[in-house]
């Protein structure tokens, strides 16, 4: 029986990145041996063990075969004869596909160090093609490590453009599409993910709305990098820079996809991209089955953004009516996240990455001031019902007047 550590901690470690998770293999031992040893068996579809102390999982040797479509169609045999290498062999990326012994003596039988040296994301061997997940999944690590030069290999490119033509994408199941896109949007990079996905030939497949939107012009005067699609992606990388969470920037990715329907005879122009794209987005929300806080986020996004970027020019009654429909008086913190995917929206354009864009400080600090009103004296008064409603209405307006009077916006 031998212990090894395995994956993305012997990974990290050559790169000079912490490690957060550590996963574990065990050779040479059957499930009874480690029972013997006081582990406690947790695995479903093969062997795995919590250690009797540090609760860490240790997972058996296998090799797996593919029975069936999508990535759950595999049988493993766990036979304690099984070797590391066979182990690693089954693995997606040769810079995954290494252990560490307890004396620290690595096995990379399929040059991992010598595409880590090389910032090369490469696959294993060509069961690469078997299990589709791969696809998100080297699309995520070409997310996760393109600020440290990592790269998809061209033949690995070959391989998942394979899958994509082979069908075998449609098995994914919705719910591991979202787990794996979440993932990735969490990354450094995560317009690399959708970037990576569109270079290999699949973004088409996956996210077709997304897909869409290259190609579409887009006027050069407000949008100097002119390709709709390009745009996204600068405003997805923006969104990042901005430490913005993962809803936000899911809200990012999809705040134009209404751009892709504009009729041909009004382009390079996108009036009423807004409206066009909510019955797009709420499609792909469905079909993800995207989580209530990211849908309803990105959402309000793709409504109302452009009202914020028009802020400037836009009456006190129809800001208040603006304030209303994102339900900010109830929402204050989500309307502050689309404030800021709205930063990352202006700034995702070329030339424009690193100017001011007060138009979104200013909704901010209207919201603020609007939320910390004390309506008391209207609450008060003894009206009801549609009165009262029409009271509230009229009492904030009196004071958001007053507000912009006194706190006119910045110059642009």
């Amino acid at each position: 029986m031998k212990i090894w550590r395995v994956g993305g901690a012997v990974r990290d470690r050559l790169l000079g990145r912490p490690v957060e998770d550590v996963d574990w293999v065990v050779t040479g031992a059957t499930p009874e041996q480690m029972v013997e040893q006081g582990y406690k068996p947790v695995g479903k579809d093969f062997p795995v063990f919590l250690h009797p102390n540090t609760h860490e999982e240790y997972a058996l040797a296998r090799t797996e075969r593919k029975v069936a479509r999508g990535y759950g169609g595999f049988s493993f045999n766990t036979d304690p004869s099984i070797t590391i290498e066979q182990d690693l062999a089954r693995r997606d990326l040769t810079i995954n596909a290494m252990a560490e012994d307890e004396d620290g003596l690595i096995i990379d039988p399929y040059g991992g160090q010598r595409d880590l040296e090389a910032r090369v994301l490469r696959h294993v061997s060509e069961a690469f093609v078997e299990d589709p997940l791969r696809v998100l999944r080297i699309a995520r690590f070409a997310a996760r490590f393109a600020h440290l030069g990592f790269r998809i290999a061209g033949e690995t490119c070959d391989l998942i453009r394979r899958i994509g033509e082979s069908g075998e994408l449609d098995a994914l199941v919705p719910e591991r599409v979202w787990v794996e896109t979440r993932k990735a949007l969490s990354e450094p990079d995560p317009q690399v993910y959708f970037e990576s996905l569109r270079d290999c030939g699949v973004l088409k497949q996956l996210f077709p709305e997304i897909d869409a939107l290259f190609g579409v012009p887009q006027t050069e005067k407000y949008h100097p990098e002119i390709d709709t699609g390009v745009h996204v992606m600068m405003v997805l990388k923006q969104a990042a820079l901005l430490r913005c969470d993962v809803d936000t920037r899911y809200a990012a990715l999809t705040h134009d996809l209404g751009k892709a329907t504009t009729p041909k005879d009004i382009l390079p122009g996108h009036r009423g991209h807004e409206q066009r794209g909510l019955k797009i987005l709420r499609r792909l929300n469905q079909r993800l089955k995207v989580p209530k806080a990211p849908a309803e986020l990105a959402l309000l996004t793709c409504q109302y953004h452009t009202h914020v970027h028009r802020i400037y020019e836009m009456r006190p009654d129809t800001i208040l009516r603006f304030l209303q429909d994102t339900d900010s008086f109830r929402r204050l913190e989500r309307f502050h996240k689309f404030t800021r995917a709205c930063l990352a929206d202006a700034r995702g354009r070329l030339g424009f990455e690193d100017d001011p864009y007060p138009q979104a400080d200013y909704a901010w600090h209207l919201a603020q001031a609007m939320n910390r009103l004390d309506l008391a004296p209207v609450l008060e008064s003894g009206l009801a019902g549609k009165a009262l409603g029409e009271a509230i209405r009229a009492y904030r307006l009196q004071h958001l007047k007053t507000l912009i009077e006194h706190e006119p916006p910045a110059a642009d």
